[in-house]
């Protein structure tokens, strides 16, 4: 399979948004998380504009993405504290394609990234339960779990040293 992976552009916003809740769905979460994730798992032409995303492509087609955020101060986000540093906000592949190294692909693709950007030495992660296992054979450590969005639900918070 020939993947090329490329900086995304914000006419990709809606593409991403499809791919991103496809992929949420193919983990049978209810609709009424979905309703929830709306507004954080949506992505706007903005959001590509101010932030490191990248687009992997099989064909033509996008089959996943993943995005880098830096967030310059401690904050809280509702009852859970977002540290300071760079995030992989985001690492989506379509159903189609899971399990095909793509997530692979695109980690590697961002790990590059952030050592191009030298103050980049590590990245939290705030995992989907699901996609903790993927994180931590690709060498993340668990930190801890965290109050998600959804009412007595966690997500663990890994870090993935970049050097």
């Amino acid at each position: 399979m020939d993947v090329t992976i490329r900086k995304a552009v914000p006419s990709d916003s809606k593409i991403l948004t499809a791919l991103t809740f496809a992929s949420k769905r193919y983990w049978n979460y209810p609709e009424e998380y979905i309703r929830i994730w709306e507004d954080e798992l949506t992505i706007l032409e903005d959001y590509i504009n101010n932030n490191e995303v990248y687009a992997a492509e099989v064909s033509g087609y996008i089959a996943g993405y993943a995005s880098i955020l830096y967030n310059p101060e401690d904050h809280l986000s509702g009852l859970t504290l977002v540290r300071k540093g760079y995030w992989l906000e985001h690492l989506f592949i379509h159903p189609d394609f899971i399990r095909q190294g793509i997530g692979v692909m695109l980690l590697d693709h961002v790990k590059s990234k952030c050592r191009d950007i030298g103050d980049c030495t590590k990245l939290f992660i705030f995992a989907d339960p699901h996609a903790k296992g993927f994180y931590i054979k690709q060498g993340a450590v668990f930190l801890e779990d965290c109050p998600s969005s959804i009412p007595g639900r966690t997500l663990p918070l890994l870090e993935l040293d970049i050097l």
